[in-house]
């Protein structure tokens, strides 16, 4: 069953659910390769926004590198068994909101992928478990790997910056949101930045940059937030430029022009010997200091954040586990954010234990969309945290009743809230709220413990 809803862009066609709306596959902005996104503002008649749109082109969608065991996990995990289409004309959003939607309050959603990888339509995410709280989730797409962050002479000398496509076209769907989302019932002075990994490091840099002040009200960063490692900060545009020319010299391309009008699937095919012959891609595939949203060293630039409100979570088998607790508590600490510690080892093999991105389908509502067996638990664990989220979006305190979701079922039954009081949720960073087999409290999280995952376990894999 359809559903229209009228905008200022043009009627809006999507899709009816039972007590949400959802609007697939909305075209954000237009970009031609290598150039910077620019804004839609107006559709041609009624716009059909029943199904995903395709993904950004990706090495992953040409080159599964399944003898990579991380590779292959996060594919069985996420990925196995869907279809995937991939073009340049990625920049779409989805959105799912409650059905007789006003005023609600917003969350907007980078995936994670490495700055490499991504798409807005993998089993994982649905809004359905926010919206029907009363919460509008937007996923948005933006583009990832060469796509997405190539740096060259070229691109600056047309618009004076270059490198960060990816991290621009978010920043172009932060305006969007804000320009639009009152047309499908949400309040733009109540917006709320969320990303997973790469989608969290994206939201954090985008919390430190002075081009998005009053654009958002609060950041929720899921595994990956606070100051990185020096060696893998961003680094000056300039300075990748050499990774990029020598892609080129080592393809053929014997011009930026030619690389610009060649077929992306010709662009992968030569891409991939290269990649596999450098030991550098990931630190010259992600974003750069650019001088326009990033305009200083990260390690600088993080002293003085936009004043939010902010949530951050980790695992146990976090990515270098014992480096992401230290460094979100230390950002919790220094903002006076909330923080939780995930220490629920996936179900089955616990040799992975609380895996990197394993707390997403509990943070989606997604359980029963994977291959794993949870149980009612986990539903309850997840049913209790998409309720912390959703009324950290509303009210900017995860604890807080004073939100019309709080009222509202939220949820189909399998999905029900633990009996009895809801544990309170502390600032502050001294403490996280531990999400764990025997207990949902404020502890401190088991050092010991994460760094002996950091040195024995590390990045999950698969037989």
């Amino acid at each position: 069953m359809n559903t229209i809803v009228q905008t200022k862009m043009g009627p809006v066609k999507g899709n009816a659910r039972e007590g949400y709306n959802e609007f697939l596959g909305i075209r954000f902005a237009t970009a031609q390769r290598f150039e910077y996104a620019v804004p839609v503002e107006s559709f041609d008649g009624e716009y059909d926004a029943t199904a995903f749109g395709p993904a950004c082109p990706q090495t992953r969608g040409f080159y599964p590198h399944f003898e990579h065991p991380t590779r292959r996990f996060y594919y069985h995990e996420f990925r196995e068994g869907q279809i995937f289409t991939f073009g340049e004309d990625c920049l779409r959003l989805n959105i799912y909101a409650p059905a007789e939607a006003k005023n609600c309050p917003v969350i907007l959603f980078f995936y994670g992928g490495g700055f490499n990888a991504g798409s807005t339509d993998e089993s994982t995410f649905d809004g359905a478990i926010y919206a029907r709280q009363g919460v509008i989730l937007v996923t948005a797409a933006y583009r990832v790997g060469i796509l997405g962050y190539l740096t060259h002479e070229e691109v600056f000398k047309k618009y004076g910056r270059d490198g960060n496509f990816g991290l621009d076209d978010q920043f172009t769907a932060i305006k969007w949101v804000k320009a639009h989302i009152a047309d499908f019932g949400g309040n733009p002075d109540n917006i709320t930045l969320a990303g997973q990994s790469a989608g969290a490091i994206s939201v954090q840099y985008l919390c430190l940059s002075e081009k998005c002040r009053g654009l958002f009200g609060r950041a929720i960063m899921f595994s990956g937030a606070g100051l990185f490692p020096k060696f893998s900060l961003p680094r000056p545009a300039a300075e990748r430029r050499p990774y990029w020319t020598g892609f080129m010299e080592s393809a053929g391309i014997k011009s930026f022009e030619e690389l610009k009008t060649m077929d992306f699937k010709e662009i992968f095919a030569r891409l991939e010997p290269y990649l596999a012959s450098r030991k550098d891609n990931v630190f010259n595939t992600m974003p750069v200091l650019d001088n326009y949203l990033l305009t200083a060293p990260i390690d600088e630039m993080i002293k003085k954040p936009l004043p939010l409100d902010y949530m951050i979570g980790y695992s146990n088998n976090d990515m270098y586990a014992i480096i992401m607790s230290h460094i979100g508590h230390r950002f919790a600490k220094d903002n006076n954010g909330f923080i939780y510690y995930f220490d629920i080892d996936a179900p089955g093999d616990k040799r992975n234990a609380a895996y990197h991105a394993c707390d997403l389908r509990y943070i989606f509502g997604t359980l029963d969309c994977g291959t794993r067996k949870y149980g009612a638990y986990d539903h309850e664990v997840s049913a209790l945290l998409t309720r912390y989220i959703s009324a950290f979006a509303a009210t900017g305190d995860p604890n807080s009743n004073e939100w019309p979701g709080a009222k509202l079922p939220g949820t189909s039954p399998e999905y029900t809230l633990p009996s009895g009081p809801l544990p309170v949720w502390e600032r502050g960073g001294k403490k996280a709220l531990r999400f764990a087999p025997d207990m949902i409290g404020m502890a401190h999280p088991n050092k010991l413990k994460l760094l002996w995952n950091t040195l024995t376990k590390g990045d999950p894999k698969m037989d």
